[in-house]
Parts: C-alpha cells; sequence; structure tokens
C-alpha cells in the first residue's frame, strides 16, 4: 500500500502519508490513488486543483463552500511547511468548532483530507511556501464563505502571531455568525 492513513481526533478528517521512494536521483510518490482512497471512505472525485505561494507569517483562511457546492479537499505542502487546520463546521456535530491542525511541509511530505462541512485554513511558518489543494467541487463565488480566522469560539493555537491576512479574511464573521448550512449527519 502507497499510503498510511490516520484518522484525527475529528475522524472525518485524515492525514495521509506516501510512501517515498528515494534515491540518489531525488524521489517518487503517488500523491493521490482513487483505489486506495476509496478503501478508507474517501471516494468523492476530485474536480479541480488549487496553487498557492505565500511568505513567512501569511494566514489563509477560515474558508468553506456552503451547499449545495461544499468542497472537500486534499492539501499538500509542496515546498516549505505550513500548520494546515480543519474546523468542523456541521451542526449538531460531536465535535462542532472544534479543529485539529498538522504541520504539512515538503520534507515529511504529508496530506491532509478535509471534508465537506470543515472550515480550512493554514498557516506559513517557512520563508515561502506552495500549497497545492484537490477539491471535490469546482469553486463557486456564490457558495463561497469563512470564519475569522481567530474566532474565540474556536481558539485556534495558531503558531505565529500577528498573521498577514486578504481584506477578505479580516472581515469573515464569527462561526457563531457565518452562513452555514451544514448539518451533521
Amino acid at each position: 500500500m502507497p499510503f498510511i492513513f490516520k484518522r484525527l481526533e475529528i475522524p472525518e478528517v485524515v492525514l495521509i502519508e506516501p510512501k517515498v521512494f528515494e534515491d540518489d536521483r531525488g524521489f517518487f510518490m503517488e500523491t493521490y490513488k482513487y483505489s486506495e482512497f476509496s478503501k478508507i471512505g474517501i471516494d468523492k472525485m476530485f474536480v479541480q486543483d488549487n496553487c498557492s505561494k505565500s511568505k513567512k507569517g501569511v494566514l489563509r483562511g477560515l474558508h468553506y463552500q456552503k451547499n449545495p457546492n461544499a468542497q472537500g479537499k486534499l492539501v499538500t505542502c509542496l515546498k516549505g511547511e505550513i500548520f494546515d487546520v480543519a474546523v468542523d463546521i456541521r451542526k449538531g456535530s460531536p465535535t462542532y468548532g472544534k479543529y485539529v491542525g498538522v504541520i504539512l511541509s515538503e520534507e515529511n511530505k504529508k496530506m491532509l483530507y478535509i471534508p465537506e462541512g470543515f472550515a480550512h485554513g493554514f498557516c506559513v511558518l517557512s520563508d515561502e511556501a506552495e500549497v497545492t489543494y484537490k477539491c471535490t467541487a469546482e469553486y463557486s463565488p456564490n457558495d463561497d464563505a469563512g470564519i475569522i480566522w481567530n474566532d474565540e469560539y474556536i481558539n485556534i493555537n495558531w503558531p505565529i502571531k500577528d498573521p498577514i491576512l486578504s481584506e477578505k479574511d479580516k472581515n469573515h464573521p464569527t462561526l457563531k455568525e457565518a452562513d452555514n448550512n451544514f448539518e451533521y449527519k
């Protein structure tokens, strides 16, 4: 099996470690394989890939898309190091408002699967970082939404002080005020 799948404190969020084949030329690894992912319940089709480059101290998030265009994401850090976060925003969930955070980096080559019903964000710990993520739905401006990065109810322990934020990310509502149509099933 080319992947090790580890369910985190919120079991729907999965940390994925690929098998890496290294030699004096460099390395090779599979980053996604439907047959392996579907065995553990990640059986969504990915329909859009995104890539961002950010400098140290940038915080992006917390972002999500509402139904009917909710996005699951498979996040990878290709260059540098990030602290990646998934927040459960499904009303009625036993882990509503809770988050998990992990380090993703070009060194550890780990990936994070974040299902629909979760807000996503990350901050850059290295001088710069390049992040790519696969999405289960295409971007829909009408369903685009977010939560303020420093919501006291969620209380994320970000490993940076005074993050660099977009104007959009500075003005997101709190989780309790957010336009959110996710229900726990």
